[in-house]
């Protein structure tokens, strides 16, 4: 009896203490932003070298190079480097999107492009870009747009671009290589 007794004890302790633990966070969808929300975010990030890296699940560059991205914006945080990423996902690859960032953790903040006017969004970004994917936008620390990577780019691509920001010396002539 004083074992049974013993095991419904420990049952009850067990089923208190899950019922009494904190509920595991979901994580929250990226926040969803139109031209007037990218514009906050270049005005939040003002005196800070900035990289904007705009990027989709559909596209499978944006997928091999968003875990170097991740890599870099630790190494560079430190230094200076401000990264943020941008969905330009739709509503229906929201499951793709959510999973995608769970199995990555990015370090750095991401949002959603609210889907619609997409040519105009991506004009209020970078004049002449035409919606290829991955797209990285340089600002210097006094919000100039100094360059940008149209497609894939390596690491050693990034890092000559990252290097000459945090010094002060990104042109777009550096830059769009």
């Amino acid at each position: 009896m004083k074992i049974r007794t013993a095991i419904a004890a420990m049952m009850l302790l067990a089923a208190g203490t899950a019922l009494a633990a904190p509920e595991a966070k979901a994580p929250r969808d990226p926040e969803m932003i139109d031209i007037q929300g990218f514009q906050k975010i270049l005005e939040q990030n003002h005196g800070k070298a900035l990289l904007v890296n705009f990027w989709a699940t559909y596209c499978e560059p944006c997928r091999d190079e968003y875990p170097m991205l991740n890599e870099l914006a630790k190494q560079y945080a430190a230094k200076g480097l401000q990264v943020v990423g941008v969905s330009m996902d739709d509503d229906g690859d929201l499951i793709l999107m959510r999973r995608f960032l769970a199995r990555y953790k990015p370090v750095f903040p991401n949002y959603r492009k609210i889907p619609g006017a997409e040519a105009e969004f991506r004009q209020s970004v970078l004049a002449g870009w035409t919606g290829t994917m991955p797209v990285s936008v340089f600002y210097a620390k006094d919000g100039r747009q100094v360059g940008h990577f149209i497609g894939e780019k390596g690491r050693e691509q990034y890092e000559e671009a990252i290097r000459g920001l945090l010094a002060g010396r990104g042109s777009a002539a550096s830059l769009e290589k």
